[in-house]
């Protein structure tokens, strides 16, 4: 281990491309497009849902939101209900 604290007044060296050169920045064209192709190419490793799936899993989603709708409305009636018996 070296005891000697490192530098503060070097920038950290960046590995090279083996041929030594290094490449320009890239333009924003090519980042834009470098983004479209990789975000594609991740669209195409989604396994999507079939119609039948898709329609179950709604259903699951509403009957769970109207049930907890339902019970948070009731304790919201029980708790006003309470509330009036109390601070008459």
């Amino acid at each position: 281990m070296d005891p000697s604290p490192p530098s503060s007044t070097s920038a950290p060296e960046r590995p090279t491309p083996a041929g030594g050169e290094v490449s320009p920045p890239a333009t924003a064209m090519e980042q834009a497009n470098g983004f479209a192709a990789a975000t594609l190419s991740e669209l195409r490793k989604v396994v999507w849902p079939s119609r039948q799936q898709l329609f179950n899993e709604t259903v699951a989603v509403i009957v769970m939101v109207a049930v907890s709708a339902a019970a948070i409305a009731a304790l919201d009636r029980f708790y006003t209900w309470g509330a009036k018996l109390l601070f008459r």
